[in-house]
């Protein structure tokens, strides 16, 4: 879960910051839009006043297609059928899971999920300054928990099978081949040879998004050292619903609860340690796993399907423009530390859908999506900034990082309504600084009764 990312993504969003340096590519520069060899080919949906089109079949894009046509919206999705290969899991937070509750498919996950009641924070680098284990608990915040544990691929299964029930959402499993962003309007021709226009294109489709590149929207993106080894196990002990982060000089590895005796793992190492521990038999590295974790969960069963994640980061110049909003993996992508990636992708949406519904004439038009970038800016920037800070103290060996981390986490582990503040704030932003602001408020009508 990462909960470390907390408190230095609480830091981070006192300093949001306005401007962010991007390299910018010469095709981008000229304002390059992709354009057709030809059109031909039926025209899927050409409703310009209410038609979006979605370029995605990942979570993001299919959360955002289904919170569109929730809130009204005629919706073209594109892409294929997900497939059932990956082994993650992801975090949501409360705060993402009352966003999507409305949506219709989160009572069929209740069997795939885990509940997270606590976050715990172990350095284990090794370093001559070394933090202190910090535990969070949700009962410290008023919560049961902070939210649930649920397999990427189950997540993505029923999201698909929702946005199939759902009538207003024409699926084309197709992937879309070519783009063209219009002043009026944007169009894509699928590889089945069809052509959708809309008033919005909402860009779903990765890290490597065309629909970005067609709108002529920069990115910088950096490979990193490092790899993510996912993996689930089974153990001997239980996991009492607790995620244990150990930070290590090249990165964390995370444990997850999943329902019973199993949990997720992310284990970040660098990219040839990910190609040894790739090559183990499940014996071996059972073990590899289970000395990893200290034995904090009895003995270690590796599960079949093992993968791994070259890790990068990525942000774009822009959120919205030329009739195409970014979400998920297309608006930012930064290491897998603190459960933000997917949490981030819904409040993309969320902002995304009152921005469509404000202008519902033209969701697409330049004002809305400059009110889209303007809400969407100072939440990406400090969530991506805290993220990729925290990942460079932890392959820093200088001793000035040691000591800010070893004094912050001291700091919050021993002041509970700092620690109080810093979870309220990594489960939603501003809501930490809205709780204390409220508190004070309270203080001070009960001394002026008094």
């Amino acid at each position: 879960m990462g909960a470390y990312a907390w408190w230095l993504g609480a830091f981070a969003a006192l300093n949001l910051a306005s401007a962010h340096p991007i390299m910018t590519n010469e095709n981008y520069r000229r304002g390059y839009l992709s354009s057709f060899a030809t059109l031909n080919g039926p025209i899927v949906m050409s409703d310009s006043d209410h038609g979006i089109l979605v370029a995605g079949t990942g979570p993001a894009g299919l959360i955002a297609a289904l919170a569109l046509a929730h809130r009204g919206h005629r919706v073209t999705l594109a892409g294929p059928a997900p497939a059932a290969r990956d082994r993650r899991t992801v975090a949501l937070m409360q705060p993402a899971l009352d966003y999507l509750q409305p949506l219709g498919f989160m009572d069929a996950l209740r069997d795939d999920c885990a509940p997270l009641r606590a976050m715990r924070l172990v350095d284990a680098t090794g370093r001559l300054i070394r933090s202190p284990t910090v535990t969070f608990h949700a009962g410290e915040i008023g919560q049961d928990h902070f939210g649930l544990n649920i397999p990427n691929a189950r997540l993505t299964e029923v999201l698909a099978d929702t946005v199939r029930r759902t009538a207003s959402i024409d699926w084309r499993e197709s992937l879309v081949q070519d783009w063209n962003c219009a002043a009026d309007g944007v169009s894509a021709v699928l590889a089945d040879g069809a052509r959708v226009e809309a008033r919005l294109a909402v860009a779903a489709d990765g890290r490597q998004s065309p629909a970005r590149e067609a709108a002529g929207i920069a990115a910088r993106a950096r490979a990193l050292p490092q790899a993510a080894l996912v993996l689930n196990f089974a153990h001997t002990r239980e996991h009492g619903f607790i995620s244990t982060e150990f930070h290590t000089e090249t990165g964390p590895c995370t444990q997850v609860p999943l329902p019973g005796s199993r949990s997720s793992l992310v284990w970040v190492v660098r990219p040839e340690e990910a190609e040894v521990l790739m090559a183990l038999d499940d014996a071996a590295l059972s073990l590899r796993v289970e000395e990893r974790l200290s034995s904090l969960l009895g003995r270690v069963t590796v599960e079949p399907g093992r993968q791994v994640f070259p890790l990068s980061q990525l942000m774009p110049a822009r959120f919205g423009q030329n009739r195409v909003a970014l979400v998920g993996e297309a608006a930012h992508v930064f290491p897998p530390i603190s459960a933000q990636g997917l949490n981030l992708g819904v409040r993309d949406v969320e902002d995304l859908v009152a921005v469509a519904d404000a202008y519902r004439d033209d969701p697409g038009s330049d004002a809305a999506l400059a009110r889209y970038d303007a809400k969407r800016r100072p939440d990406i920037l400090a969530r991506s900034g805290s993220v990729n800070l925290l990942n460079a103290s932890l392959l820093s060996g200088l001793l000035p990082a040691q000591i800010a981390r070893s004094a912050g986490l001291s700091v919050i582990g021993g002041f509970a309504p700092l620690r109080a503040l810093f979870m309220r704030e990594g489960m939603r932003p501003g809501s930490g600084f809205s709780a204390l602001f409220s508190l004070r408020g309270t203080d001070r009508a009960a001394g002026s009764r008094s």
